[in-house]
């Protein structure tokens, strides 16, 4: 079921690898039925690119951003966290590397959220990235942030 899923990437930015104590989230303003709710950057694969070479492309074009990524935090499909009946994501912390976040396509606001219990409550996150939200906060009190190889 899950390979004709549309792959999906996206992150979570975090404030450091190695002590992580806040996430940078993103409010969707489009379409009408996300507008409003928040979310992790990122956004669909193309054809012909990597998973890792479109989370890139995505975080440049929609934040204005170089990241760094760490490790991923594996969702219960091999494409990640399956979002609706027709696609899946895969999300990966990661840290800015060069620049500062903008709003340029997608969402009207950015804002840092402590690394806490609240996580999950205090912005209306998209009802799919809710579990995704939970899994970021249970790694990164773990210590499972950066990019083990």
């Amino acid at each position: 079921m899950s390979e004709n899923l549309k792959q999906i990437v996206a992150v979570a930015i975090v404030d450091d690898f190695s002590a992580p104590t806040r996430m940078l989230a993103a409010r969707r303003n489009r379409p009408e039925a996300l507008a409003g709710l928040w979310e992790f950057p990122g956004g669909k694969v193309e054809p012909g690119e990597s998973d890792i070479a479109a989370v890139h492309r995505e975080l440049r074009e929609e934040l204005g951003v170089q990241i760094q990524l760490g490790a991923e935090i594996p969702g219960p499909l091999r494409q990640g966290w399956q979002l609706n009946e027709r696609a899946a994501m895969r999300v990966w912390f990661a840290v800015i590397h060069d620049g500062e976040p903008a709003t340029l396509d997608g969402h009207d606001q950015l804002q840092w959220l402590d690394l806490d219990e609240h996580l999950g409550t205090v912005v209306p996150w998209i009802p799919a990235d809710a579990p995704i939200v939970q899994a970021c906060l249970e790694r990164s009190q773990l210590g499972h942030v950066a990019q083990t190889l």
